[in-house]
């Protein structure tokens, strides 16, 4: 297998077109479900399969679990801004300087229950916005480019089918390439 796939096992993103309720409904329950699939599998793993690695010089499974944890409490925090703001300014941060930052050495139950309680609160959100709510619109300095809420929550379905594809990818080969 080549580091590409490896890197992006189900594919690199793909932005939407333009809203469809049925698609969206389906992104809305992956982010709704993403919390029960992360504990199916890293649940079962001990310390030592949760230190595999899903490529190489990739992260390894606990590091994986602490990013999600990480993006998503940011991300349901961008949302809330532009629901509340006029096209705010986010702050960009460093995924891979967090990624060695101490708290990613706790074990990984505790960023499942802040994915659970973020995700919980999420949904909540995303189930009671409106089309309009949809389009609302924040900038990414570091991408300089504007994100309407549509293709960013499209983006955090990928974001989950993506990590969650890279957990199952380290326990198939069992960390070793």
């Amino acid at each position: 297998m080549n580091l590409e796939a490896l890197r992006y096992p189900i594919g690199k993103f793909q932005p939407p077109g333009d809203l469809d309720p049925d698609e969206l409904r389906g992104f809305i329950s992956t982010i709704e479900q993403f919390p029960v699939k992360l504990v199916k599998n890293v649940g079962p793993l001990t310390p030592t399969q949760q230190e595999w690695i899903y490529r190489p010089d990739g992260w390894t499974v606990k590091q994986v679990a602490h990013h999600c944890a990480d993006s998503h409490m940011n991300a349901f925090i961008r949302f809330k801004l532009a629901m509340t703001e006029e096209h705010p300014t986010i702050k960009p941060y460093e995924e891979s300087a967090w990624a060695v930052q101490t708290d990613y050495k706790i074990p990984v139950v505790h960023s499942i229950k802040i994915l659970e309680g973020v995700h919980y609160r999420w949904v909540a959100l995303l189930k009671n916005m409106t089309a309009d709510d949809f389009k609302k619109t924040y900038y990414h300095p570091e991408d300089k480019k504007d994100y309407n809420l549509y293709e960013v929550v499209a983006l955090y379905k990928w974001h989950c089918e993506h990590h969650l594809a890279h957990i199952q990818q380290a326990v198939k080969h069992q960390g070793k390439f």
